[in-house]
């Protein structure tokens, strides 16, 4: 290996993976050559590891995000649906008294959730099935 004096180093002289510099005209040993060629894979494994680790941050940081926007989307949702209930129940009221609107917004917000979940169902057998084929 050609190790020199750091003073006579030239622009177009080169390190080494273990910190040796190396002139491009000097002969180089075939385990040298590999050395060098090991040395920059190692480099390049190490950088490329350090972009994976990056992206997954960036991504997590996003579908953490999301997850939460998400749920407080949900949570309004759910109230507007309460609200809406609670204010077809104080519509009704004056023509089915508060008892018959209540019952009448409860057996209709039922059937809508029963078909829901039929459909929800029909989907799940649907997928399961072509999973099988």
């Amino acid at each position: 290996m050609n190790e020199m004096n750091q003073a006579s180093f030239k622009a177009e002289d080169r390190v080494l993976a273990d910190d040796t510099w190396v002139r491009p005209d000097a002969d180089e040993s075939i385990g040298e050559t590999f050395s060098r060629l090991i040395g920059s894979g190692k480099e390049y494994a190490h950088a490329e590891l350090d972009r994976q680790r990056l992206r997954a941050g960036i991504v997590s940081a996003g579908a953490r995000d999301a997850a939460i926007l998400l749920g407080g989307a949900l949570v309004i949702a759910l109230a507007a649906i309460g609200a809406l209930l609670v204010g077809l129940i104080i519509t009704l009221t004056p023509t089915l008294t508060a008892g018959g609107a209540t019952a009448a917004v409860v057996i209709v917000a039922l059937i809508i959730a029963g078909l829901l979940v039929l459909g929800a169902k029909s989907r799940i057998t649907r997928m399961t099935k072509d999973m099988k084929a």
